[in-house]
């Protein structure tokens, strides 16, 4: 038998994945959190020797607990948190704290910036002027980090998204790479020409030098070389950001096809094929992955705070010990006790469709007798919500009611969430066999980068486990229209 080892790199934490390529079956995974820092409020921050301790960790333990040969693993796909930006230098060494996609701190720029430029820079990109992207945190560093400062006087300084911290650290330093769904979240690349754009490497002050080669997205990137805890010579053969993954793992390979994946944020995919489509209502255009030099198009909508919510209610309010108690609490709540209650998960800003980056999160509604199950309840209602905002501005863009939505995440298997995200947003919720999709979509990318599979072998082998199709009552519609009013008065 042989097997594709899927590295993903997440945002709280590293999975680590043995995929067999016959039957597309995950044998054995492997999970380690690393810590999160936080210098003060709106900062967020990752230690990259952390990541790469994860990494090696992860790895290692998923193959001792399968019992397999090295040898039987024929390719390696990685995926990752995306906008999140690594400093290193030429030798692999890490000069700055990554700067996370959930940081605020380059909010005062793009506020300041003009409209020709906020124009210029979404005509090229797909992507508003905001601090979630990459390019801001780069030109951060380099006019702040006194390492990266003196790294780059010395010639000796290196950028990029995990995926390529990741890649540059598994190749012993040959390979400097990333691929176009990475690319295409910097602020940095042209994605309809499909190369760094000159004009904003201008803007924002950062030497073309210093950011990797842009490579189709399944392909030989690599190999493993010089690693403690795998062979030399595994070819590493596909690379996807993490929510373009989800949507690969998802067989979303059509135009019209969707996936939402609920994880630290929720962000929604849709396939738009070759074509390059704009948002009129607050979404992004991001490319999906790209096949042979072309692109394949996605519009994207992103809520920062999903899973994360329920980390605050359990670490901070803890009146849940575990994220998985929040069903059976939430439960209790019945619609009758929820009428006036909403939960504005918003702690590190709004993002599609409404672009506010320094809100903060807000309960609204509470009475003396509101209990912890309806705290839970409105959290979960939140969540849901939140991610109704990108599904109607959606079918706005795209000029049509959706059918359908895939999910996928850790939080799926919360019976309850996929019922009230059926219900608030009159669509029919598709949970997956295989809910890991992000792991699984880098193993899928990179059997087809190695040419073990194609994408119709894949989408022949997914399979669904449960379909979610709920009534929308007049509990539901009334919610929705609070949420909205409160939106407009707190925040827009």
């Amino acid at each position: 038998m042989s097997f594709i080892l899927s590295i993903d790199q997440g945002t709280t934490g590293t999975t680590a994945a043995l995929v067999e390529v016959e039957s597309l079956n995950i044998l054995k995974k492997c999970n380690k959190e690393f810590p999160q820092i936080f210098p003060k409020p709106g900062l967020v921050e990752h230690n990259l020797e952390d990541i790469w301790a994860t990494v090696e960790s992860t790895v290692s333990e998923v193959l001792n607990i399968s019992n397999i040969q090295t040898k039987d693993i024929v390719a390696l796909g990685i995926t990752n948190q995306r906008e999140t930006i690594c400093a290193f230098n030429k030798q692999g060494k890490p000069l700055a704290n990554a700067i996370v996609w959930q940081d605020r701190r380059t909010h005062q720029f793009c506020k300041e910036a003009t409209t020709q430029h906020r124009e210029s820079i979404k005509n090229k990109t797909g992507l508003p002027l905001d601090p979630y992207f990459s390019a801001t945190k780069i030109k951060w560093l380099i006019e702040n980090n006194t390492n990266v400062q003196k790294a780059l006087k010395e010639d000796n300084c290196l950028f990029g998204t995990i995926d390529t911290f990741l890649l540059y650290k598994l190749s012993s330093q040959s390979s400097f790479s990333t691929e176009p769904s990475n690319a295409s979240r910097t602020l940095l690349f042209n994605i309809e020409e499909s190369c760094w754009d000159e004009e904003l490497l201008d803007f924002f002050n950062i030497p073309k030098k210093t950011l990797p080669i842009v490579k189709s997205s399944f392909g030989t990137f690599g190999q493993t070389k010089g690693l403690s805890f795998l062979p030399d010579d595994i070819p590493i053969s596909g690379i996807l950001g993490d929510q373009q993954a989800a949507l690969f793992g998802q067989a979303g390979f059509h135009k019209g096809m969707s996936k939402c994946t609920y994880g630290t944020g929720a962000f929604y995919l849709i396939n738009t094929g070759t074509e390059v489509k704009r948002s009129n209502h607050g979404l992004l255009t991001t490319i999906a992955y790209q096949e042979e030099g072309i692109n394949y198009y996605a519009l994207e909508g992103s809520s920062y705070i999903a899973g994360a919510a329920v980390q605050w209610l359990r670490d901070n309010l803890k009146i849940i010990k575990d994220s998985s108690e929040i069903e059976d609490l939430a439960i209790k709540a019945t619609d009758e006790s929820m009428e006036n209650i909403v939960f504005l998960p918003f702690f590190t800003g709004i993002g599609s469709p409404h672009w506010v980056s320094d809100s903060q999160a807000a309960i609204v509604g509470l009475t003396r007798d509101t209990e912890n199950a309806q705290i839970a309840r409105a959290c979960l209602e939140g969540i849901c919500l939140s991610i109704n905002d990108l599904i109607k501005s959606v079918e706005k863009d795209m000029g049509q009611k959706l059918e359908e939505l895939r999910v996928d995440g850790g939080a799926v298997i919360n019976n309850l969430l996929m019922r009230l995200q059926s219900s608030f947003s009159e669509i029919s919720v598709v949970r997956p066999q295989v809910i890991e999709t992000t792991a699984f979509g880098a193993a899928c990318a990179a059997a087809v980068g190695a040419k073990l599979l194609t994408k119709q072998d894949i989408a022949e082998k997914w399979k669904s486990d449960k379909v979610f199709n709920e009534e929308t009552t007049a509990y539901h519609k009334n919610k929705q229209m609070k949420w909205t009013s409160y939106l407009k008065k707190i925040y827009l």
